[in-house]
């Protein structure tokens, strides 16, 4: 039998509410699939950890991690409790650069029984693979002077081993796909580390002859998300173009609810990290209404990542047959809770198994 360690970080708001519910998910798939199981340890990082102890984490918090097979996050932030710079930096950011997760890709695609804000989505069906580590997001630079003579600098850091990375991995996602990759560039505006992108990806993409490619500025490519998301299959993009884009991508399927995310570490030293895109959602907290699609497909993402893709698969077809039945949260338009979805999709697992 295979066993997983599961690191379980509900985190703030209705991450407490939603990890819960994809938990059982998990508790259900190993129980029907009976080669697989998980050991889950929940950890109290959080906003209201930070209010108690002064730290998102502990000091010894990354040591008490970094063992596990993978970490199950639900969100992280709350603005009326701690400064978002300090709840990211102190937690989800923390994460992912210490244990080197350099690579962060979403899917977005149409789901049956959720209505897509496009007039006609065409059934898109792709997935963002955005560099996690370096690029827009780097922490070099800072700020002198003050007042009116007051300037702030911000480096870009693009490397060729974490932008090589990035594309290799697209590429690689996409021989599995529909062998198409697109690279998001700017290249018409940013005179230095574009360019350097354009390079690499070109360089990168001689390695992967089967695969087609194509080369898009990002507000272009931005504006082809809403008009012709069908078109696309894999996209790379770096830390702030793959930010932008994912965020497009969940809104064009309906909701942000519903979005999945997984920051990946290539090198097997330290646990990947699965995580939705929404946030806490201070204003639904307690009412059980949290829709628990975005955390449940976050789950299928990480049996995909262990090498259950058969099973994820599976999981991902029943949380559409549940959609497609009308069994859905207020957000997405209707009228069940999270426990009546979250036991519906268990019940039909067990029918299907």
């Amino acid at each position: 039998m295979k066993k997983f360690k599961v690191a379980s970080i509900p985190g703030d708001g209705i991450g407490k509410e939603v990890v819960p519910a994809a938990t059982d998910v998990l508790k259900a798939v190993s129980e029907l699939h009976g080669g697989l199981s998980f050991e889950f340890t929940e950890f109290p990082y959080s906003c209201e950890y930070y209010l108690e102890h002064g730290v998102m984490m502990p000091e010894e918090g990354l040591e008490r991690l970094k063992d596990f097979d993978s970490i199950f996050l639900g969100a992280v932030g709350n603005i009326k409790l701690v400064p978002d710079h300090i709840s990211l930096w102190g937690l989800l950011i923390k994460l992912r650069r210490e244990f080197e997760q350099e690579i962060n890709i979403r899917p977005a695609k149409v789901l049956q029984g959720i209505r897509s804000p496009l007039v006609n989505p065409k059934d898109f069906d792709l997935i963002v693979v955005r560099e996690n580590s370096e690029g827009e997001y780097s922490e070099v630079g800072g700020r002198i002077f003050r007042e009116e003579d007051e300037i702030a600098i911000q480096n870009n850091i693009f490397s060729r081993r974490g932008t090589e990375r990035a594309m290799r991995y697209a590429f690689e996602l996409s021989s599995k796909r529909g062998k198409h990759v697109t690279s998001a560039t700017k290249s018409n505006g940013i005179v230095h580390s574009m360019p350097f992108w354009d390079e690499v990806f070109k360089d990168v993409s001689k390695e992967y002859p089967d695969i087609q490619t194509d080369s898009q500025h990002i507000d272009a490519l931005a504006a082809f998300f809403v008009t012709h998301p069908d078109k696309f299959d894999v996209i790379v993009a770096s830390n702030l173009f793959g930010d932008i884009l994912t965020d497009i991508g969940a809104a064009i399927m309906g909701s942000v609810g519903i979005a999945p995310a997984a920051n990946i570490n290539v090198n097997g030293k330290y646990p990947s990290m699965f995580e939705p895109v929404h946030g806490s959602a201070p204003d639904i907290i307690g009412k059980g209404i949290a829709n628990p699609i975005g955390q449940i497909w976050t789950a299928k993402m990480m049996l995909d990542h262990i090498g259950e893709e058969e099973i994820g698969t599976l999981l991902l077809d029943v949380v559409e047959s549940v959609t497609s039945d009308g069994i859905i949260t207020p957000d997405i338009g209707g009228k069940h809770t999270t426990k009546e979805v979250t036991e519906e999709l268990i019940s039909r697992l067990k029918a299907r198994t």
